[in-house]
Order: C-alpha cells, then sequence, then structure tokens
C-alpha cells in the first residue's frame, strides 16, 4: 500500500507540475495572441495611412504637373509680348524709314 500512495502523491504532483506547464502556455499563448490582434489592427491602421499618403502624392503631383504647365504658358505669353513688342517696335521704325523715303522722293520730285 505503500508503494500505491508514492505512485499516487507521485503522479498528483506530475500532474500539479503539468497543470501549471499548460497555465503558463495557456497565459503565453493569450499574450501572444493579444499582441498579434493589437499588431493586426496597427498594421490595419498603416495600410490605410499608406493609401491616403499614395493619393496625396498623387494629387500633389499632378499639381506639380499644372504649376509646371502654367510656367511653360507664362513663358509663351511673356515671349510674345516680347515678340509683340519687337514687332511694334519694328513697325514704327517702317513707317519712320517709309516717311523719310518719302520726304526723300518730294524733295527729289521738286528739283
Amino acid at each position: 500500500m505503500c508503494t500505491f500512495v508514492g505512485i499516487f502523491y507521485f503522479n498528483m504532483a506530475q500532474i500539479a507540475r503539468t497543470e501549471a506547464v499548460i497555465d503558463t502556455l495557456e497565459g503565453s499563448i493569450k499574450k501572444m495572441l493579444d499582441a498579434y490582434n493589437v499588431l493586426k489592427l496597427k498594421y490595419k491602421s498603416l495600410e490605410n495611412e499608406n493609401e491616403q499618403l499614395k493619393l496625396a502624392l498623387m494629387d500633389r503631383n499632378e499639381e506639380f504637373k499644372n504649376f509646371q504647365n502654367q510656367q511653360k504658358i507664362s513663358k509663351i505669353v511673356t515671349s510674345l509680348a516680347e515678340d509683340t513688342q519687337k514687332t511694334s517696335e519694328l513697325k514704327l521704325k517702317i513707317n519712320e524709314y517709309i516717311r523719310e523715303i518719302d520726304k526723300c522722293i518730294a524733295y527729289l520730285s521738286e528739283a
């Protein structure tokens, strides 16, 4: 009977240790699952933020392209204005030369 009681206590101690290990493992698994769920939420949040940043970047790129186009248009307009101004000046000079030529023709006609 002594052996049976010894084996019984040995088995009970072993069962108690096994239960303690199982409890420890359950606690660890629960902590890991909680951490996993937190990380999963964080990942979703970062994915959303990434998508928003991509959209913002696309908008900025579009604005930049529009700005570049506006700059090109501004340069063209400025260049046209300069050409127009030069054209106006050229027309004035030509008209001045024509008047001078007319004066010369009139002077030669009188003589």
